[in-house]
């Protein structure tokens, strides 16, 4: 890791590839793979973070994701036996962050699949359910898989109390909604595949829990606290005193969770339209709409990237979706140096993108606000991105693309860390 005293000395040629970043010996926990999540945060970068902050000298107790997502530094955190605090706007996300850093009994798991196999076996449906159903439901899966989903999602509630085993149950239903829809399989967007057959809603369920219950009993019983909450966080009021945050941020112009995810939040019933979901969200480009650019706001790099954007024709909603973004980014470091405790440390793992040869420097936007705002020991190192995580290449549209011909991106991140020295 490299340190920076001051932004003027932030020279990306300095800055090496660092192995140690990139890759890990350890297997990655099955309860890490229970629910497939976009661009999920590597688990072994939250494992070795705990370790980087330890080596540094931060006395962990606390930790916290202020994007937590699929909760994955929440469940290294557990298995570490830290207290954790998280958050994230989006409630399908929670949903598995919870479920994943919750102790069960897979014998109590196994007594309640038992009862909704019952449950869903003797069911019937009458021809109103799907002609009634959720339009976009309804583009997404054909009637049968349709119906034998609705059973299924009926028999959970009707079968499991209201609490942990529900929400695991959820999840897992939550976890083959893909799967068994029209939606193309391993699309990086929301896609229909006119040649997808169906398949068996049930086998798929069975296969799910099978896999649950052996995620617990790898996982084993851990007491430390967890405490996923579904919110922004620029609007959560009483944060906890924290030792490490660890986190990355959405990337903008990038990702639309709302859309991503769009098939949970509506069978869950978490919304009737999946786009309400996008107001709120960091980085996307829906998040604007009302929003005043006041480029002074913005630090020098900020300020920066947002004229130079406008200078090549980047349309307005995507110039103000990136205003946003930092203005965001800018108050969320606000808020962290707020949270964390008198030697406490911050670590963010996030990503540069580019518009038509424009950098968009989220990194340096980073840097720049941690100095800004009275972080102390501040360094910076890079990772090389998996073309199994990420697909790195974008068209002539800026839309993501296997053609290796393509413009590059997204291909390395950066670690970012900085200290509250009091």
């Amino acid at each position: 890791m490299l340190q920076i005293n001051n932004i003027e000395e932030l020279d990306y040629d300095k800055i090496s590839v660092a192995e140690e970043w990139n890759e890990s010996k350890e297997s990655e926990l099955i309860m890490h793979t229970i629910h497939s999540y976009p661009a999920k945060f590597p688990a072994f970068i939250a494992s070795k973070a705990f370790d980087y902050a330890k080596q540094e000298g931060v006395k962990i107790e606390r930790t916290s994701d202020i994007f937590c997502g699929c909760g994955t530094v929440a469940l290294e955190a557990k298995r570490r036996g830290y207290e954790f605090w998280g958050c994230d706007i989006n409630p399908v996300a929670t949903l598995i962050a919870r479920t994943k850093s919750t102790i069960y009994n897979p014998e109590t798991i196994k007594e309640y699949y038992c009862k909704i196999l019952k449950n869903v076996e003797k069911k019937t449906l009458s021809r109103e359910i799907y002609e009634n159903a959720n339009a976009r439901l309804k583009y997404w899966y054909y009637e049968t898989s349709y119906c034998d989903l609705y059973k299924l999602k009926q028999a959970i509630k009707e079968e499991t109390p209201e609490g942990k085993y529900r929400e695991a149950f959820e999840c897992i239903f939550s976890s083959i909604l893909k799967a068994c829809s029209k939606w193309l399989t391993k699309s990086i967007k929301p896609q229909v595949d006119p040649e997808k057959k169906e398949i068996d809603v049930m086998q798929q369920f069975d296969k799910q829990v099978d896999k649950f219950i052996k995620a617990i009993i790898e996982m084993g019983v851990y007491k430390a606290k967890t405490t996923i909450n579904c919110a922004n966080f620029l609007e959560e009021k009483n944060l906890p005193k924290t030792d490490l945050i660890i986190t990355s941020p959405p990337y903008v112009t990038s990702y639309e969770y709302a859309d991503l995810h769009q098939l949970s939040s509506l069978w869950l019933g978490y919304t009737e339209d999946y786009r309400d979901l996008r107001k709120g969200s960091i980085g996307s480009i829906y998040n604007s709409d009302d929003f005043i650019v006041d480029v002074q706001k913005l630090n020098k790099t900020g300020k920066s990237v947002v004229t130079n954007l406008e200078n090549v024709g980047m349309p307005k909603s995507k110039v103000k979706s990136v205003a946003r973004y930092y203005s965001d980014m800018q108050d969320a470091i606000e808020k962290c140096y707020g949270m964390l405790s008198d030697t406490g440390m911050i670590f963010f793992v996030v990503g540069d993108t580019e518009y038509k040869g424009i950098k968009i420097l989220n990194s340096k936007h980073l840097v720049e606000t941690l100095f800004d705002k009275g972080f102390k020991d501040i360094k910076i190192g890079k990772r090389t991105i998996s073309k199994r995580i990420c697909i790195p290449y974008r068209d002539e549209q800026g839309k993501f693309t296997k053609d290796k011909s393509k413009r590059k991106v997204y291909h390395e991140e950066f670690i970012v860390s900085g200290r509250l020295k009091k």
